[in-house]
């Protein structure tokens, strides 16, 4: 995923916010306890909030300790004692940043690629170990990535069927964090929107260079419009969609905790992420 699902901070409380950075730094522990120093460098707010609702649906955190940063020694972080309760997360971003690479390498040339070739390699081990543990996962995201080829592939410009895949592929991990057959429903729709939220304003915000790169894009603009003022009148709707039919399912499930955060995310943060990375 590509960081934009976030929280609109300003209207957090400070101790909202301390536990919302206390769940970023306990995936970032269980990134590197599980796949080594490297794959903290991948930590995104996409997965933070994939870790979140995953707490939120369940008895959450075993309460907090305090232990040093890795990266700042000098720092102190609050991390859950049970970061355990990170694994799926931290399996699905190192599932998913393989399958980034491996498309990057396809997508860019000269030292870009090179370097993306170096990574392959590196990222390669942490992929496999974390599908032998969540090979529900590493199915979920192969298919996606198969499937999203495709279309690429034939060049298709209809946005709806083009952005199917990563809202499919986000309901399927969503209803990993339930067993409940309700819960799992409405976890389907909430990964479905913001799956397509994802697609659409990525789709957006790459609209430009991907032009100068002759690269496909699946927002096609007619000659004599603006990009920006396509977005707006075209994209812009379909993100408003997206995000209110986040927020319906979301007012449905059963949340034990941190609904405020996640409630911020839902209502606040969506809108404010894609005004800011559109500047609009």
């Amino acid at each position: 995923m590509f960081g934009y699902i976030k929280i609109a901070k300003p209207e957090l409380k400070v101790r909202e916010y301390e536990l919302y950075k206390a769940v970023y730094c306990s995936l970032c522990r269980r990134l590197g306890k599980n796949y080594g120093i490297l794959s903290r460098l991948t930590l995104s707010y996409d997965f933070t909030f994939l870790a979140l609702l995953q707490m939120s649906l369940s008895d959450g955190c075993d309460g907090f300790v305090q232990k040093r940063c890795t990266f700042n020694p000098l720092k102190k972080c609050n991390y859950c004692k049970n970061d355990d309760i990170c694994d799926l997360p931290a399996a699905a971003a190192m599932i998913m940043l393989y399958y980034k690479i491996k498309d990057n390498i396809d997508d860019e040339k000269g030292i870009k690629r090179l370097g993306y070739l170096c990574l392959k390699p590196i990222f390669s081990g942490a992929r496999k170990k974390a599908a032998r543990l969540y090979p529900e996962i590493e199915s979920i995201i192969e298919e996606y990535i198969a499937e999203q080829s495709v279309i690429e592939s034939e060049g298709c410009f209809n946005i709806d069927k083009a952005a199917d895949p990563s809202g499919k592929m986000l309901s399927r991990l969503l209803q990993l964090l339930s067993d409940d057959t309700t819960q799992k429903r409405i976890l389907e729709r909430l990964g479905y929107c913001i799956g397509r939220y994802i697609y659409l304003l990525d789709a957006a915000c790459d609209l430009e260079d991907d032009n100068k790169k002759l690269r496909y894009n699946p927002i096609v603009v007619p000659f004599e419009v603006d990009n920006k003022q396509h977005i707006k009148e075209h994209i812009e709707p379909q993100l408003y969609f997206c995000i209110n039919e986040a927020a319906r399912a979301f007012e449905l499930l059963d949340i034990k905790k941190h609904k405020s955060i996640l409630g911020n995310i839902i209502y606040l943060g969506l809108e404010e992420t894609f005004r800011q990375s559109l500047q609009t």
